[in-house]
């Protein structure tokens, strides 16, 4: 398990000199609109879960719905985040091929970060992100959500940096990881909300 220090250490490694993270010429979305809650995000996220879960077998440690779309109530890009933790991110081979049977394509490959891939599917619009066992990134991932599940001002308030976020993206023609820049003082400064309720030490 990770250990509090890594928690609340946000961990924003660059690649190593000459890598990149994008897979077969792949790279960052495009779209940034923010939309209203969707009720059937749960629902389609559950049916990919099960049928993830049995694709999967017992390279399944865990299996969430993260995410926007997983908190009732705010607004998200309309795409579904998946959060799979398997033994060991490095070993594709005991994953990636029967996740691509279900139409998942390998887009991103950071082994530096937390053992990250990310692989994209296009019905329903979902993002699995796949970490490494005890990872604290994934602590993190599930911490967010709770929270904004059970604290509406922080919900609101996120919802509020999300759709000026998105505006401002969508006028300057910039792609979706400059629109999670422009969020990211609001996400922070969450953090350190969720970080003191659960007595961790301040964020570093």
């Amino acid at each position: 398990m990770a250990t509090s220090e890594e928690i609340v250490r946000f961990d924003d490694a660059e690649p190593p000199p000459g890598s990149s993270p994008w897979v077969g010429g792949a790279g960052p979305g495009r779209e940034v609109a923010v939309v209203d809650p969707d009720p059937t995000w749960p629902e389609q996220a559950a049916g990919l879960v099960a049928t993830l879960r049995a694709a999967l077998g017992p390279n399944v440690v865990s299996l969430e719905h993260v995410g926007s779309t997983s908190v009732p109530g705010l607004p998200a890009k309309p795409i579904i985040d998946l959060l799979l933790v398997v033994p060991d991110p490095a070993d594709e081979d005991a994953y990636v091929p029967a996740l691509e049977q279900q139409g998942f394509v390998l887009t991103v490959r950071e082994p530096w970060w937390h053992g990250h891939r990310l692989l994209r599917h296009g019905r329903p619009r979902t993002n699995l992100h796949v970490l490494e066992r005890d990872s604290a990134e994934t602590e993190r991932m599930l911490m967010f959500r709770d929270w904004l599940r059970n604290h509406p001002d922080d919900r609101e308030l996120y919802a509020e940096a999300k759709r000026a976020a998105a505006a401002a993206a969508a006028e300057a023609g910039e792609h979706v990881m400059q629109y999670n820049a422009r969020k990211q003082t609001v996400v922070r400064e969450i953090y350190a909300r969720i970080f003191a309720a659960a007595g961790l030490p301040r964020p570093r």
